[in-house]
């Protein structure tokens, strides 16, 4: 995957998980690109193809698929994601 920011989220507006994924990484200063899949049936298909999973948000840092919400504070916690920011930033 070549995401210009390195990183790729594909969202929601209004998800709980979404919005708290955004400000985790909106923490880290972090660019990211944020795919609305509200409103797109095909994104939400492409989301679907990539990470084979159903539920918002998906998130890739690099080529990385690190899933939801869940799993990437998970990563915040174990002190594994700044790491990974810096790998493509």
């Amino acid at each position: 995957m070549s995401v210009q920011t390195g990183v790729l989220m594909y969202s929601t507006r209004f998800c709980p998980y979404c919005v708290r994924a955004r400000l985790l990484l909106d923490s880290k200063k972090v660019g990211y690109e944020d795919i609305g899949v509200d409103t797109r049936p095909e994104l939400r298909r492409e989301m679907m193809d990539k990470s084979g999973r159903r539920t918002v948000p998906q998130i890739w840092i690099g080529d990385r698929h690190v899933g939801g919400y869940d799993d990437l504070a998970r990563l915040e916690r174990a002190g594994e994601l700044d790491e990974l920011l810096k790998q493509v930033s």
